[in-house]
């Protein structure tokens, strides 16, 4: 039997895994921590249940699709429930916007907004809804190991449609004026790619996945999805080795044939790098045989970074939905502090997640559980306990001062996480937390490459490489990898 090593017990390994055992490869996953699930971890403490990373559930077609692989719906798992609202937007006291589920009610809160633009936000996630579908259909699942799997007419002829070559900001922008709207469809890029003004606007389909697949939550807390792979995965055979670290790929004859753990050494047909893939390709490959050079690697445009605070709250707290964004500040001078001038933001936005909210699972009886980010940069120094407690009262300040929430006598929990925990973590590249910036230049076969260059048997997967960041992509990228090793090996 064929065996393959799993480096990483994120998504994209945890896919990727399922996928090569129920294929009859002997699958073995490595873990350098001793909870699975990469980012997507959980820790508890107190009583309460903290998801340490994702929180927002787009794309459920995608996670179901993953179970049905397998024989199995998304209900076998977990109770998965459509949020309504979708999310609160504070953009300052008294003023705040919640995003209904229902489109016809979404529509005509744009229009009280801003006239006739209900027929503009029908208009522009039209396009959306294209973008996405040919996206989810004609390029996502290409590995991305030749220009010519985008050489078919349909795909050629699609392109043009996609808006490549147009910002996801002028594209708003020629459709909506009032800056409330603006903020709104532009969000998602700011949190998690690059700013609106250098990602194309192929990325509104991020639009169409929120505004019209909507917001979900798994009951129980994200970790729940984590769980559903895992056992997926046993349930197909593979063995899971939980802190067990690679620390060295071996290789001859232009094969990688073995993992070095602090455990031993492991023979392997094939290897998922599904771990950091500038960590694996710099630290775990000989020089000989990496992908891309250390210059390559510095000039790549990063993701944020992110500022967390896990929070447990003594009481009920009013005035806060599952999803929260504050806006009060000014958007655009936060999103130059992180691409453009690499500091500490000075007035940052902000998000908060209240998941006791809709989960009485996840803490106490009667108290909240509350996750803060701010969005950084990845080129700060100085991310020591000091500077997180000034940003911490800083949040505490605005939520006292736009929404008239003061909390910061009860809390009994907190615990905050920042760039040198990403890096310690998840030997995160410059302590990224979303993975490379949705630009043009970064865009489809222009990412890392999923396949070795060197070693024919070696394939990356995760949030490097291709489709990108966030669960859904993840979880297509160890899909493919995984179906490109049967294929290939």
């Amino acid at each position: 039997m064929q065996r393959v090593g799993v480096i990483g017990s994120g998504f994209a390994g945890l896919a990727a895994a399922a996928v090569l055992a129920k294929s009859g490869k002997k699958v073995v996953v490595f873990e350098k921590n001793e909870v699975p699930g990469g980012r997507a971890r959980v820790f508890h403490d107190q009583g309460f249940t903290f998801d340490m990373g994702p929180s927002w559930y787009w794309m459920p077609e995608v996670f179901e699709d993953f179970f049905q692989y397998f024989g199995h719906t998304t209900s076998d798992f977990y109770d998965l429930k459509r949020l309504d609202p979708s999310y609160r937007v504070v953009f300052g006291p008294g003023e705040e916007i919640d995003l209904p589920a229902n489109f016809d009610a979404l529509c005509d809160l744009f229009e009280s907004i801003e006239a006739g633009s209900a027929k503009k936000l029908i208009q522009f996630l039209d396009e959306a809804e294209y973008k996405y579908k040919t996206g989810m259909q004609e390029f996502v699942w290409k590995p991305g190991e030749s220009w010519f799997e985008f050489m078919e007419w349909k795909v050629v002829r699609s392109l043009f449609k996609l808006d490549m070559l147009t910002s996801l900001s002028n594209q708003v922008r020629s459709l909506f004026k009032h800056p409330k709207l603006i903020n709104i469809l532009e969000f998602p890029v700011l949190f998690l790619g690059a700013t609106p003004q250098k990602t194309p606007a192929l990325y509104s389909l991020m639009n169409y996945a929120d505004l019209k697949l909507g917001t979900w939550y798994p009951m129980g807390g994200m970790f729940k999805i984590i769980e559903a792979f895992v056992a997926i995965g046993k349930e197909q055979g593979v063995e899971f080795r939980a802190g067990e670290e690679v620390v060295r790929i071996h290789y001859k004859n232009n094969k990688a044939n073995a993992l070095e753990t602090n455990m031993g050494i492991f023979e392997m047909d094939a290897i998922v790098a599904a771990a950091d893939y500038h960590h694996v390709d710099r630290d775990l490959l000989p020089p000989a045989v990496a992908n891309y050079s250390e210059k390559y690697w510095d000039t790549r445009v990063m993701a944020p970074s992110s500022l967390l605070f896990y929070l447990g709250i003594d009481r009920k707290v009013q005035g806060l939905l599952h999803h929260n964004l504050f806006f009060d500040e000014d958007f655009e001078v936060h999103a130059h502090e992180i691409y453009n001038s690499h500091q500490w933001p000075q007035k940052p936005l902000f998000y908060i997640c209240a998941p006791s909210i809709s989960d009485n699972t996840v803490a106490p009886p009667g108290m909240e559980n509350l996750f803060v980010l701010i969005p950084t940069s990845t080129q700060l120094t100085g991310d020591d306990e000091p500077m997180r407690n000034k940003y911490l009262h800083m949040v505490m300040d605005r939520l006292k001062a736009v929404k008239g929430i003061d909390f910061s006598s009860n809390i009994v929990y907190q615990r905050s996480y920042g760039i040198s925990d990403f890096k310690s973590d998840y030997h995160a590249f410059k302590g990224n937390a979303y993975g490379l910036a949705n630009t043009l230049s970064q865009t489809a076969l222009l990412k890392p490459a999923m396949r070795s260059k060197k070693l024919n048997n070696l394939y990356f997967a995760g949030q490097l490489t291709l489709p990108g960041p966030g669960m859904p992509p993840s979880i297509i990228s160890g899909r493919m990898a995984a179906q490109s090793i049967i294929k290939n090996l």
